[in-house]
């Protein structure tokens, strides 16, 4: 495929939008000096991805990032800085020198996913990978086949969220309580 056919077909106009937005808000995330606004753009970068997998036809794939990474990850990590009382504001301490680090790392792992993608499937296109797995057999799997694993995982990430409020937490000194008006 030459880059005149590839350029000529809308999907792929929206496929390099979604993908360069996707690109830059997943830069910001490990760049951002708030840890709030680093996690706002995760938010926006799984919401390119979901985009993606929808340009890809896979629905069922794009909707459950929606409900799991956006509307669960990103909510217990936003609950996990609230409870722990993190600083949610801009960190002086963070130069622009040891910002740059992370962007290179997060830029050259990028092109080494790029670079395995396309030494992995070439120039093959979803016509020639297969039929797709219908939605009916993901879900029958789901909650047939799966359903062992998905509840380990619930209870890990409860495990996970329990231990985090335990060891972040910070219990007050006698004269801390009493200036606050009793027990916290």
């Amino acid at each position: 495929m030459t880059f005149d056919t590839w350029i000529s077909e809308p999907s792929n106009w929206a496929f390099s939008v979604v993908g360069l937005a996707t690109l830059l808000a997943g830069f910001r995330v490990v760049t951002a000096k708030n840890v709030v606004h680093a996690a706002l753009f995760l938010v926006g970068a799984m919401g390119g991805v979901a985009a993606l997998f929808l340009l890809l036809s896979a629905e069922f794939v794009a909707w459950a990032l929606v409900l799991v990474y956006v509307g669960a990850v990103i909510i217990l990590l936003l609950f996990g800085i609230m409870i722990t009382r993190a600083p949610t504001g801009i960190d002086e301490t963070l130069s622009g020198d040891k910002r740059a680090l992370p962007g290179v790392l997060a830029v050259a792992l990028f092109a080494l996913i790029t670079w395995a993608s396309v030494e992995a499937f070439g120039d093959a296109t979803l016509a020639t990978i297969g039929d797709p797995t219908s939605t009916d057999t993901l879900g029958e799997m789901l909650v047939t086949r799966f359903v062992i694993p998905f509840e380990v995982v619930g209870f890990v990430l409860l495990g996970a969220l329990v231990g985090g409020i335990t060891i972040a937490r910070r219990d007050l000194t006698p004269l801390e309580e009493e200036q606050r008006g009793g027990l916290a």
